[in-house]
């Protein structure tokens, strides 16, 4: 909770920061970056970097985090933290680090903002970084304590095409570790530069295996290095070799009980949801379950049998599908075409969604629950790459 003083001053002050937030947020990388190129090289996405997403993803952060302390004293955007959190924690973020992101950051601050920057005004949103920060270092060191585990070294023995641009990677933990459904590790990598680069890939099977299993999408084209990591790795890994990961981390897991759900997902945005289903069919679940997958087409649908499949063996679950191009699927039941309808499609009270795929899908079918009558806390969400959703409605 903020000081009273520093309150009214952050009350004041917000809307000036928070106009300049993202011209604040490219000065600090660029700053911080310059000095500590490494931090760049093998720790923070150059993609996200070069396109500018990781940016307003900070500012987003900051913006949010900021106007609940003034307006919701008495409350702590505990599910942002906690996606942050999980996403450092797969990083391997380390509690110093902050206080190299607080120098660039203040030197920034005051380098936008010039002389409205006075010393009350920087004490007020030193507070703020602080119970910001404090909080992320104190979640991150609960989830390294839970996992026991740093870097682990596992084998590739599985390596299958699911669609022209989706290969699944099977890997074998040298020790037996488990997971929930849902979550997913980071993978780093040495690019041809030296540069150690780092992504996440949802775990897209059931826990409970010996063998764990990701879906990586090559992103292609573009004059900056996105895709980067997805191109290595189509091109360079096979059987036989050995992957770099981390513990499995995300809190946007499968809830236990008997609670209906809703699992919508588009495109790769599948991954997570694979796992929730496979280990729903895995426990032999009577819940109530509504699946939803939206895609480009058939033949890029990645996991398409296996879904069916999965759908198939629960007695409770039904499956709807929406492409943009049909084509020939003889698929069962006839899928939409177009952007995912709510209108029609039976959802129970009490009815818990979660959402994974490109943020405009994700708005789409988060709108059409909210005017189905789907409570705001009953919707959850995960995003690959920078959250861009924080701060909006």
């Amino acid at each position: 909770m903020l000081s009273p003083e520093s309150a009214a001053i952050v009350r004041d002050t917000l809307p000036v920061v928070g106009g300049a937030i993202e011209e604040i947020a490219s000065t600090f990388y660029r700053s911080m970056f310059a000095d500590n190129p490494e931090l760049l090289r093998d720790l923070f996405n150059r993609g996200h970097q070069a396109s500018g997403e990781q940016r307003k993803a900070l500012a987003g952060s900051i913006a949010v985090f900021a106007t609940i302390l003034v307006n919701h004293p008495d409350d702590r955007p505990d599910a942002m933290l906690a996606r942050i959190a999980h996403k450092h924690a797969s990083l391997g973020v380390t509690a110093d680090q902050y206080h190299i992101v607080h120098k660039y950051l203040f030197a920034a601050i005051a380098e936008v903002l010039g002389d409205a920057v006075t010393p009350a005004v920087a004490e007020a949103w030193d507070e703020v970084y602080w119970l910001m920060a404090n909080a992320l270092i104190a979640l991150e060191a609960d989830l390294y304590r839970e996992s026991g585990e740093g870097w682990l070294r596992m084998r590739v023995v599985g390596k299958r095409r699911e669609t022209p641009d989706a290969l699944s990677f099977t890997l074998r933990p040298q020790i037996p570790l488990s997971f929930k459904p849902g979550q997913y590790i980071s993978v780093a990598v040495t690019l041809p530069d030296g540069a150690r680069q780092i992504r996440q890939y949802s775990l897209s099977c059931a826990p409970g295996h010996d063998e764990w299993r990701i879906t990586v999408k090559r992103v292609r084209g573009g004059a900056t290095p996105e895709g980067e990591v997805s191109n290595w790795l189509h091109a360079n890994i096979e059987v036989g070799d050995t992957l770099t990961v981390s513990a499995p981390f995300g809190d946007l897991t499968l809830p236990e009980g008997d609670t209906p759900l809703l699992l919508a997902s588009a495109g790769i945005g599948i991954t997570p949801m694979l796992s929730m289903i496979g280990h729903l069919a895995a426990t032999g679940s009577t819940r109530q379950v509504t699946v939803i997958h939206a895609d480009r087409s058939p033949a890029d649908h990645a996991h398409r049998e296996e879904l069916e499949r999965l759908v198939r063996a629960l007695p409770g679950a039904t499956l709807h599908r929406w492409y943009e191009e049909v084509g020939d699927c003889s698929c069962e039941p006839a899928p939409g075409i177009g952007q995912v309808d709510l209108t029609g499609i039976d959802l129970p009270e009490g009815t818990v969604a979660y959402l994974c795929g490109p943020l405009p899908f994700m708005r789409n079918v988060r709108t059409g629950l909210l005017r189905r009558g789907t409570h705001a806390s009953n919707i959850h969400y995960e995003v690959f790459g920078p959250d861009l959703w924080l701060g909006q409605d």
